[in-house]
């Protein structure tokens, strides 16, 4: 499901803004983007965002500034000396001039800004933006969903219209199979003296209309109607698996019925509801 959600937050004189985007996806896909932000807060961030979405791609960016004065440039000791002993050794196995304190402090770590150590204000502040935007982002996909559900109740409607017409029509087949086997039998035996036995001809048409029976399909498809019409009424659930298992499992009772049907009428509206079923097939796929 597709949605946007924005925050931002100010901790310690640390500013973070979070923004998070989602678009369909089978499955959760989650990539952070911005600001280099530490391994441990990222995995802090992507658990909440795992929390909040079970599918679909999501796109976090995290922005950072500092609010107020600049803070110092601090000077790491332990660094500048370790630098010093490393490039010390290196001009004597050289037999070069020793390392001088411009050379020394101009290597990474020795000079470190302020801003590193900011008592974990970045922390809380990319925290605090992050569920700010998660909660728009599921406010956005809440409407969404709402919106999925009047979609797919109403395709839902259709279908079982569909399903009554071929409850009346399968009800009428074993008379229609009776009906053609006597025309059948009439032309082949025209002008003969050969006599049908009426019994034979009561059990062949039984036979053939119990292969043309689809009261079980019929009656198991509505089952799955109905449970997909409870599933889109769960507010705040992820049920877009089962709403999925379901379909695959409506459209198995519908391919049944086409199978084993030879009447016109019932193959037609059994291709309407599988147009139908299709439709919600797609949406489902959008569904968390």
């Amino acid at each position: 499901m597709t949605g946007y959600g924005r925050g931002a937050a100010e901790r310690a004189g640390r500013r973070a803004t979070v923004e998070i985007r989602s678009v369909n996806h089978r499955f959760l896909d989650i990539k952070l983007r911005g600001a280099s932000i530490d391994p441990a807060l990222e995995e802090q961030l992507s658990g909440r965002v795992r929390e909040a979405v079970e599918r679909g791609a999501v796109t976090v960016a995290v922005h950072l500034e500092r609010q107020g004065p600049a803070a110092a440039v601090r000077l790491d000791r332990a660094a500048a000396r370790a630098a010093h002993a490393a490039l010390a050794a290196l001009a004597d196995e050289l037999g070069t001039e020793p390392p001088t304190l411009g050379l020394v402090v101009s290597q990474p770590g020795v000079l470190v800004s302020g801003d590193e150590d900011d008592g974990g204000g970045t922390a809380e502040a990319v925290v605090a933006a992050g569920d700010q935007a998660l909660a728009q982002l599921a406010a956005m996909r809440a409407a969404e969903g709402a919106a999925l559900a009047s979609d797919l109740d109403r395709r839902l409607v259709v279908i079982s219209g569909y399903l009554d017409e071929l409850a009346q029509l399968a009800a009428a087949a074993p008379g229609d199979a009776r009906r053609r086997l006597d025309e059948r039998l009439s032309r082949l035996l025209d002008g003969g003296d050969i006599q049908i036995d009426p019994a034979r001809l009561a059990q062949e048409v039984a036979i053939v209309a119990d292969k043309l029976d689809v009261t079980e399909e019929v009656v198991r498809a509505r089952s799955h109607i109905e449970q997909l019409r409870s599933l889109t009424r769960e507010a705040g659930r992820a049920v877009g698996r089962r709403l999925d298992f379901l379909v695959q499992e409506l459209g198995r009772e519908l391919n049944t019925m086409g199978a084993k049907s030879s009447s016109i009428e019932i193959v037609r509206r059994v291709v309407a509801a599988k147009a139908e079923l299709e439709k919600i097939r797609e949406q489902v796929q959008n569904v968390e």
